[in-house]
C-alpha cells in the first residue's frame, strides 16, 4: 500500500526534505531527471528524436535537466522553452544555463514537433487555473503529433487533486511521476491522460510519510497487497462463515445467484439465500450448495406474512454476515424486508443496490445510521454505485464528481459506516481511516451484475472474520484484479459478471 498526494501534501515532502534534511533541490531535480531519462531509453530505446517542451516553474527545471542527460546518453534532443523568461525559477535557471553551455538546441517557443519522444515538462503539480494563450497551443500541438509522449509528473492541464482538465491537457503515452503517486493520474479524466504511469524514487526520506494518519492510500498491484483470510486446515464449513443474502425479486433472481456464488469463491463456507419464490428452482439448479428460504412476490403490494418474517428472522440468526439488496425491487414487501433486517440484525451487514434506494426514500431508517444513533457496533458497510450514493446524499452527480474523496470523507463524517463508492475508480472511507483509492479493474467491468458480484466477495470475506473496513479494501481491491485478470484472459468487450466471478481464482 502506498500513499497517494494532493499537490500540496507533495510540495510539504519536497520542503520537509530541502529543509529539515539538508537534501537540495537541485539534488532531488537530478535524481527526477536521471529517473525520467531512464525509463524514457528503457522504453524507446536511444535511436530517438527527443523534444524537450518546457515551462518556467521547475518541471521546466526537470524537463531541461532529462535534455541533458539523454545527450549525454547519446540521444539527439532538443529544448523548446515555453515557459516565459521572467519567470524561471533558480532551479530552472540553473539548469537552462547548464544545457547553453553544452550547446543543446534551444529554442523560446514550439517550432515544431517532428520528434520521435516528446517530453511534457511544461505544467507541474502545481496547476490551478485554466491552460490558455500559447500554452494551450503547445499542449494542442504536442496532442496533434504522430510523437509518443511522456508526462514529467503529470500530464500538463490536469488538475493534481481531483484529475480534471485545466481547459485541456496533454495525453500522455506515458507518465514518470515522483516519490508518490497524485490523486489526478488516478481520477478520472485525468487518469485518461496518463497513459502508463511509474512512479520512481526521486530521494525524499519515507519517514516523511510513515506517521501520517490521514490522506489516501492505494494498492499497487504487489503480491503482498492482496491479504485474504487465513485457511485453518484443520477448519470445516461453519469456521469459513456463514453468509445470508436477502436479494432477487421475482425478475431479478440472477443477481442473487451472483452475489450467493462470489462470496462462495472467496472463500465463504456456507451461503444462505431469503429471495422471491420464482427464483427457488433456477437457484437450487444453478447453485445447489446453497439454501434457499423463499417469500412470496404478488402483484399486489403487500408485505411479508407472520411465517415468511421468522424464516427471515432464523436466517438472520443462523448467519455471521447478512447482505441485502441485490436484485430486491423497491416493492413495498422490499421495504419491508430492509425495515425487519434493520430490526433483528445484530451481525455484520452489507448493503447494496435497491436496499440503499430504499434506504435514500426512508431518513428514518437512515438516521439511523448516524453516529451515536446506532444500537450496537456492528460493521454497516454500503455499497453504492455514484447514481445511488447521489440518492443517498442528495447531491447530483456532476457535484459528486467534482471532489469524490471529498463527498465520500463526509458522508462517514456523518454516518457510521464503512463506505464504498463505486466508479471508474472506487473509493473506500470510514470515520478514523485513511481514504482508500482503487487502482484495480477495467472499464470490462461496466457491465450487469457486476456490483452483486463486488457485495458477494465483501460479505465473504466479513464472514471470514474481517473487519467491515478491511473487508469492503480487500474486496473492492479483488475485485478488481478479477476483473483484470479476465480482461487479460479475453478482452474488455468479453467480460461479464459471471468472468469476474470464475477469474477469482487466480487470486
Amino acid at each position: 500500500m502506498e500513499y497517494v498526494l494532493t499537490a500540496a501534501e507533495m510540495k510539504k515532502c519536497d520542503e520537509t526534505a530541502i529543509k529539515e534534511y539538508g537534501i537540495g533541490s537541485l539534488v532531488l531535480m537530478e535524481r527526477a531527471a536521471l529517473e525520467t531519462a531512464n525509463a524514457v531509453i528503457q522504453k524507446y530505446g536511444k535511436d530517438i528524436y527527443v523534444g524537450v517542451m518546457a515551462g518556467s516553474g521547475n518541471n521546466g527545471g526537470d524537463g531541461i535537466a532529462i535534455a541533458r542527460i539523454l545527450q549525454e546518453s547519446g540521444i539527439r534532443v532538443e529544448i523548446n522553452m515555453v515557459g516565459e523568461a521572467k519567470k524561471l525559477t533558480e532551479e530552472t535557471k540553473i539548469q537552462l544555463e547548464i544545457a547553453k553551455k553544452l550547446n543543446i538546441p534551444i529554442s523560446y517557443c514550439v517550432e515544431h514537433t517532428l520528434y520521435d519522444v516528446i517530453i511534457d515538462a511544461i505544467f507541474g503539480i502545481g496547476i490551478t487555473r485554466a491552460v490558455e494563450g500559447k500554452y494551450r497551443k503547445a499542449i494542442e500541438e504536442i496532442n496533434a503529433s504522430k510523437a509518443k509522449v511522456v508526462a514529467v509528473d503529470i500530464p500538463s492541464g490536469v488538475n493534481t487533486d481531483n484529475g480534471s482538465i485545466m481547459g485541456c491537457a496533454v495525453k500522455a503515452d506515458m507518465t514518470v511521476t515522483f516519490a508518490y503517486r497524485k490523486i489526478g493520474l488516478m481520477l478520472y479524466p485525468g487518469a485518461s491522460c496518463a497513459g502508463e504511469v511509474l512512479c520512481v524514487p526521486i530521494g525524499i526520506p519515507r519517514i516523511i510519510t510513515d506517521k501520517k494518519r490521514t490522506g489516501v492510500v492505494t494498492f499497487t498491484e504487489k503480491e503482498t497487497d492482496l491479504t485474504l483470510p487465513d485457511r485453518s486446515s484443520s477448519g470445516n464449513k461453519g469456521t469459513f462463515g456463514k453468509v445470508l443474502f436477502v436479494a432477487g425479486s421475482r425478475s431479478m433472481g440472477g443477481a442473487c445467484q451472483l452475489s450467493a456464488l462470489a462470496a462462495y469463491r472467496i472463500g465463504a463456507g456456507m451461503v444462505r439465500m431469503f429471495t422471491a419464490e420464482e427464483n427457488r428452482e433456477s437457484l437450487l439448479r444453478k447453485l445447489p450448495e446453497a439454501i434457499v428460504d423463499t417469500y412470496q412476490d404478488p402483484d399486489d403490494e403487500g408485505i411479508i406474512d407472520e411465517a415468511e418474517r421468522k424464516t427471515l428472522a432464523d436466517g438472520i440468526a443462523w448467519a455471521d454476515v447478512i447482505a441485502i439488496g441485490p436484485g430486491l425491487s423497491l416493492s413495498n414487501r422490499a421495504q419491508d424486508l430492509l425495515r425487519t433486517v434493520f430490526e433483528c440484525c445484530d451481525k455484520p451487514l452489507v448493503m447494496d443496490a435497491d436496499a440503499l434506494n430504499i434506504l435514500a426514500k426512508d431518513d428514518t431508517l437512515l438516521e439511523r445510521l448516524r453516529f451515536g444513533r446506532r444500537k450496537t457496533d456492528i460493521d454497516i458497510v454500503l455499497t453504492p454505485h455514484l447514481g445511488e450514493f447521489s440518492r443517498l446524499t442528495k447531491c447530483p452527480v456532476s457535484e459528486i464528481k467534482k471532489d469524490m474523496l471529498g463527498a465520500c470523507k463526509a458522508f462517514t463524517k456523518k454516518y457510521d459506516v464503512s463506505l464504498v463508492c463505486k466508479d471508474a475508480r472506487t473509493v473506500v472511507t470510514k470515520r478514523g481511516k485513511l481514504i482508500y483509492l482503487n487502482a484495480s479493474g477495467n472499464d470490462g467491468m461496466a457491465t450487469a451484475g457486476a456490483g452483486d458480484v463486488l457485495t458477494g466477495i465483501v460479505s465473504g470475506l466479513l464472514a471470514q472474520g474481517m473487519s467491515g473496513f478491511e473487508a469492503a479494501v480487500i474486496g473492492t481491491y479483488a475485485h478488481g484484479l478479477a476483473g483484470d485478470y479476465a480482461r487479460d484472459n479475453a478482452s474488455a468487450y468479453f467480460i461479464m459478471a459471471q468472468d469476474i466471478i470464475n477469474a477469482l481464482k487466480y487470486l
